[in-house]
């Protein structure tokens, strides 16, 4: 197995957005955040064989990273369909021999056929954004439908939330650890040039897709 610090090294080719939506909360997940949460999934033996689905794929990070590591097949979801071109040429530069299918839709209603072995990674939008409070609930009913196990980053303080979450849709968390996400200035709003924000990652087994 590649050492995740070989993993981040292959990650940090790929390009970020063209022209990010604050809507949408379209922030890159950094190559380090993205080979941890890959490389632990890999630890745990939830990528090798499996079918790894990214929601909100964004320009690919997650599910590349995933690519390298050996699953049956790769699917990223997103409903922006420029990000979508962006991660296919992404893949390119980072040389994933794993065929990854890249589909244009809401990740909060994918249009995917549960598998019984099937992993989610995913950076939902942590919510941010008046109107787009608790974003990511959406998302993590998208991967109680999906998948026998997630990972999922989250702002900091999420803890309590995820874990009910999870309670009351089948799931348990049996991981989570802290990370920091860095932000750099790519919208007006933005008062620093970066900014770090402490996130929260959590591994969810759920109960067999679609029960």
């Amino acid at each position: 197995m590649a050492t995740k610090s070989a993993l981040e090294t292959q990650l940090a080719v790929v390009a970020g957005f063209e022209a990010p939506r604050a809507d949408l909360e379209q922030y890159p997940t950094p190559p380090a955040l993205a080979a941890h949460v890959v490389h632990v999934a890999d630890l745990n033996g939830d990528i090798e064989g499996q079918t790894v689905v990214d929601l909100g794929t964004g320009t690919g990070m997650l599910a590349l990273g995933a690519a390298l590591r050996g699953p049956d097949r790769v699917v990223g979801v997103d409903i922006d369909r420029t990000t979508l071109t962006t991660a296919a040429e992404n893949r390119r530069r980072v040389g994933a021999a794993t065929s990854i299918d890249w589909v244009c839709a809401d990740a909060t209603r994918a249009p995917l056929r549960p598998s019984a072995e099937t992993t989610v990674l995913m950076n939902p939008p942590f919510g941010a954004q008046d109107g787009n409070e608790h974003a990511d609930r959406a998302f993590l009913a998208t991967a109680a439908d999906l998948a026998t196990v997630s990972y999922s980053i989250h702002n900091a303080g999420s803890r309590e939330f995820v874990e009910s979450f999870a309670a009351d849709n089948g799931g348990e968390v049996t991981q989570a650890f802290r990370a920091t996400f860095p932000i750099e200035r790519q919208f007006d709003f933005h008062e620093a040039d970066r900014e770090e924000i402490e996130a929260e990652v959590f591994r969810i087994a759920w109960s067999e897709p679609g029960s």
